[in-house]
């Protein structure tokens, strides 16, 4: 059976087990003619109104505090977490033991694809919180056979600590995180070249799939091999990096449907060129999300040896569509400056600041300087690399060292004025 027959059998009975009692999508599906499942995954994607966020959010405030996409009565959901909030109000999610068990799967793919194996160990550097974060990742390895070492609530050296006491191979976090760890490392005297760890997979936001992000995690985990991975609280976890190609981001088809679409005409965007991510979640079925759009600005590109419509994601997750600034004609998006950022020696923490009050927006950055060196020669070299990578001129200012946020996960660096 080809990837889309497999698509259509798992998409109709998810429709078939959520039609009659999911408040949130019954209604949906009875208006476009769904109900009773769709002869073709065209017919599908032709058919079926796409899910936002903001009417999911608007949902849960119609209906507090879990909204109505739920297909089972509310005792049969053992797990509650929460989105990040990062573009809205934070929104419960809740799975029941077979739904959680579908996610944990998908990581157990994650796992296997970057290398791990049953016996290694893995740590967990950030803070257990109500939002999904690594959350999967740690149950899904402890199925997998891997030790998972949780380390919330300590600080960043006592973290450095437990990865020599306890030899670890793996570790998850963001990329924010990993770049954080291993500055700490340089100021405390540790040599993380020495260190057990041969794996980091991060998360979370962009970096992973950036060259130069990537590079600079790499050295400075002493050539541990850097893997990126992508997903949502609502959605799960979709990606992971190609074994053979770090550019790449694979999906996990098997249980996910994915479509990428031009976000001005909805149409299908052809390979090689950008569109949103749009995914279906075919096993989680208490809380299911039916042609999702994610905000993630992906280029989708044909991956050989494969089914064609299994698509991989050329360069990660290129940004998201609700953070892209258009600046004098120019399209700028926070993994472009990031990678700027990471190619450049010297730079610390940093901030970019959008105002959008002004009669053209306008967009400045605030860096620290690590170089050693003055605060207008780095200036000055900073913003010529910005000029050359947009054409823009991007004024910079210095802050002193430690003084702009850290971020243990979701790194927000994009302050939008009006």
């Amino acid at each position: 059976m080809d990837l889309q027959a497999k698509h259509l059998k798992a998409l109709n009975k998810l429709v078939g087990e959520i039609a009659s009692t999911n408040g949130f999508y019954s209604k949906k599906l009875q208006a476009c003619g769904g109900a009773d499942g769709f002869e073709s995954l065209e017919a599908y994607s032709r058919l079926m109104p796409y899910t936002t966020k903001s009417e999911l959010a608007a949902d849960h405030v119609e209906n507090p505090p879990y909204g109505t996409n739920l297909t089972y009565p509310i005792d049969q959901y053992t797990r509650l977490h929460q989105t990040s909030g990062t573009t809205g109000s934070p929104m419960a999610w809740l799975d029941s033991p077979k739904d959680w068990q579908w996610v944990l799967d998908n990581w157990k793919t994650v796992w296997i694809e970057c290398g791990a194996k049953p016996g290694d160990t893995a740590i967990f550097p950030f803070s257990f919180g109500p939002f999904l974060g690594f959350w999967a990742a740690f149950e899904a390895g402890v199925q997998a056979g891997i030790r998972c070492l949780p380390a919330g609530g300590q600080t960043s050296l006592q973290r450095l600590k437990m990865i020599f006491r306890y030899k670890p191979e793996w570790i998850c976090c963001t990329p924010t995180y990993a770049l954080h760890l291993s500055g700490v490392a340089s100021q405390e005297g540790l040599d993380l070249s020495t260190s057990s760890v041969c794996g980091i997979i991060v998360g979370g936001e962009p970096g992973g799939s950036i060259p130069e992000v990537r590079e600079r995690i790499e050295t400075g985990w002493g050539g541990a091999r850097v893997f990126d991975h992508h997903g949502m609280t609502e959605v799960g976890p979709v990606t992971y990096s190609d074994m053979d190609d770090p550019d790449l981001l694979r999906i996990v088809h098997d249980t996910y449907l994915a479509e990428v679409v031009d976000r001005e005409t909805d149409k299908p965007v052809p390979y090689c060129e950008v569109g949103e991510l749009i995914l279906t979640t075919l096993g989680r079925a208490g809380c299911p999300l039916l042609r999702y759009r994610t905000g993630d600005l992906v280029r989708p590109v044909a991956v050989p040896g494969e089914d064609p419509t299994a698509f991989a994601l050329q360069g990660g997750i290129l940004g998201r569509a609700d953070d892209m600034v258009v600046v004098r004609g120019v399209n700028l998006y926070p993994s472009a400056i990031d990678a700027v950022v990471r190619s450049f020696d010297g730079i610390g923490e940093y901030q970019v600041t959008i105002d959008q009050t002004q009669l053209m927006v306008q967009v400045s950055i605030a860096a620290e300087n690590e170089s050693g060196g003055s605060d207008d020669v780095l200036i000055e070299k900073f913003e010529k690399q910005l000029r050359e990578a947009f054409s823009l001129r991007i004024p910079v200012s210095v802050s002193a060292p430690g003084s702009l946020p850290r971020f243990e996960m979701k790194a927000r660096r994009w302050n939008v004025i009006g």
